[in-house]
C-alpha cells in the first residue's frame, strides 16, 4: 500500500477529481492548504497597495491506495494537473505500514478497498436508537 500526497494549483483540482474517479479513485482527502516555492517574496499589487506574497493557496489531495494502482493514480495526477509556470505542483509516494477501518475493522488493503465501496453505496435510511422508540405495553 502506498500513500499519496499531491500539492496542486486550486483551479486544477475539479480537472485532477474526475480524472481520478473515471480511473477508478474515489478515496481521497482534500485539504486547502498554503505553501512557498520559488516565485516567494513577489512585490504584488492589490487595489492600489503594494504587498509581498510569501505563501500561496494550494490544494492537497491525498490518496491511500493498493501498490497496484500507484502507477495508474501517479500518471492520471501528471496528466490532469499540467503546469506551464513555475510552481510547486510534486507528487509524494510514501509506503504504509498498515490501514485499519475504525467501524469495521478491516485491515490493510480490505480497508482501502472497502472504503472505495461505501464511496458508491446509497446512504442506509437513518434508523432511531431503541432507546428512543416508545415501549409497546
Amino acid at each position: 500500500m502506498k500513500k499519496i500526497e499531491a500539492i496542486i494549483h486550486p483551479f486544477r483540482f475539479d480537472e485532477v477529481k474526475e480524472a481520478l474517479v473515471r480511473n477508478g479513485i474515489e478515496a481521497m482527502t482534500v485539504s486547502e492548504v498554503k505553501g512557498s516555492d520559488g516565485q516567494s517574496g513577489q512585490v504584488r499589487m492589490y487595489r492600489g497597495t503594494s504587498y509581498v506574497t510569501d505563501l500561496r493557496p494550494r490544494i492537497k489531495i491525498e490518496l491511500v491506495i493498493a501498490d497496484d494502482q500507484v502507477l495508474t493514480a501517479v500518471g492520471v495526477l501528471q496528466k490532469a494537473a499540467p503546469v506551464d509556470k513555475v510552481g510547486p505542483e510534486i507528487i509524494l509516494v510514501m509506503p504504509i505500514e498498515n490501514v485499519v477501518r475504525i467501524r469495521t475493522g478491516e485491515h490493510g488493503e480490505a480497508a482501502i478497498r472497502s472504503a472505495s465501496r461505501v464511496v458508491r453505496e446509497t446512504p442506509a435510511q437513518p434508523q432511531a436508537h431503541p432507546s428512543l422508540v416508545p415501549a409497546t405495553a
